[in-house]
């Protein structure tokens, strides 16, 4: 005798904008925020289908310091950490009656570690966890980098490993109309998870540009990234490149109109921006 099927159970959901002021200009996050016995399987074929740069499981924690747990797929699978679902899955727990633990900090637990999230006058922003990797990139990798942009290897300025989990490498251009101006060949773009920043001039509202990159993921341009800025921030601000407060605006080549801000804090970065629910319901799981 055979167990019988155990079908689809109907979960709260929520889809929300991450990075803007305005709802529908930043990077969409789908949220179920009831994410406990869901298969890995269904876990995936639920993050290809929304077909969004990533798609969020709210689980109970495992740690006893965590407020809940959260699984990050792209469409292409299962990923340690990332930024925006990292705000956007805080503020749609918050709206549906989370109480963190500690007042006036979250903490969120996922495969990389534990995450703090704060509020702060720009809603909701958290604490770049400790890279994995960084230094310098090799001289392949940035042949390989350059290809893949369209060009001359003498163009990228400075070059850095800022992996917190996802494997982000990132490259330093002039500008930031440089950076709005390039058109990857997705030939030799290949297994390359990039982000590319230059600077605005100095009375622009925001202070740099930020363009990512991230094929293995299955997103061939990421519209806002938290977790490629809270490296770049953590590269940037330790090189003397950037101050130690700014704001960087990404997605403009998308139509988006995303804004990331940056808050240095002792040895500590933290990266935060407005969210807005733009979808709320259910989804049979």
């Amino acid at each position: 005798m055979t167990a019988a099927a155990v079908g689809p159970r109907t979960r709260a959901f929520s889809q929300v904008d991450v990075f803007t002021d305005e709802p529908f200009l930043g990077n969409p996050v789908a949220v179920v925020l009831d994410g406990d016995g869901i298969t890995d399987r269904d876990m995936a074929r639920l993050a290809n289908w929304t077909n969004l740069s990533e798609t969020t499981f709210v689980v109970p924690p495992s740690s006893a310091e965590a407020d809940y747990g959260l699984r990050i797929f792209t469409p292409g699978g299962e990923i340690p950490f990332a930024g925006h679902p990292t705000l956007g899955s805080a503020h749609a727990w918050l709206e549906a009656g989370g109480v963190p633990r500690s007042p006036g900090r979250l903490v969120q637990e996922c495969p990389l570690g534990l995450i703090d999230v704060r509020r702060s006058g720009n809603g909701l922003i958290f604490r770049a966890p400790d890279l994995k990797r960084d230094g310098p990139l090799d001289s392949t990798h940035l042949d390989r980098i350059a290809r893949g942009l369209g060009i001359g290897r003498e163009r990228i300025v400075a070059h850095q490993w800022v992996d917190n989990g996802p494997g982000w490498a990132a490259v330093q251009l002039a500008t930031a109309e440089e950076v709005l101006a390039l058109d990857p060949d997705d030939r030799h773009m290949g297994d390359l998870m990039l982000g590319v920043v230059g600077a605005h001039p100095e009375d622009s509202p925001v202070a740099f540009e930020v363009r990512a990159f991230a094929m293995p993921a299955g997103v061939r341009e990421d519209p806002v990234t938290g977790s490629l800025h809270a490296g770049i921030a953590q590269w940037l601000i330790r090189s003397g490149v950037a101050p130690r407060c700014y704001r960087a605006g990404q997605g403009s080549r998308l139509r988006r109109q995303g804004v990331v801000t940056i808050e240095a804090h002792d040895t500590e970065v933290w990266v935060g921006g407005r969210s807005s629910t733009c979808v709320r319901g259910t989804v049979d799981v």
